[in-house]
């Protein structure tokens, strides 16, 4: 059973800048990070292979998104720059056997960190 638990997520106003981080049991995954918005399906926002070779992004995302992890330290990060209303959304971190974008590839998920960003 693997383990996620994601933190960093707030208030923060449009234009600022978050750094969420997913703490995880074991890293030998691809790890993932989706969001929720309230009303709206969970989407995709960026995917890491286990050796940080290959990331993916949202298209709408990567420009101002980062995914990055560190496996000495068993932690998976989200940067995000230039953050928009829009982007207010409960944040998911993820781990699969599959370098996807897609949620169903991916079998274990932590709980959730709240990011509010206001205009």
């Amino acid at each position: 059973q693997v383990q996620l638990v994601e933190s960093g997520g707030g208030l923060v106003q449009a234009g600022g800048s978050l750094r969420l981080s997913c703490a995880a049991s074991v890293m030998n995954y691809a790890m993932g990070w989706f969001r929720q918005a309230p009303g709206k399906e969970r989407e995709f926002v960026a995917t890491i292979s286990w050796h940080s070779y290959i990331t993916r992004y949202a298209d709408s995302l990567k420009d101002r998104f980062s995914i990055s992890r560190d496996n000495a330290k068993n932690t998976v990060y989200l940067q995000m720059n230039s953050l928009k209303p829009d982007d207010t959304a409960v944040y998911y971190c993820a781990a699969g056997t599959e370098l996807s974008g897609n949620q169903w590839s991916y079998s274990y998920w932590g709980q959730g960190t709240q990011v509010t960003v206001s205009s």
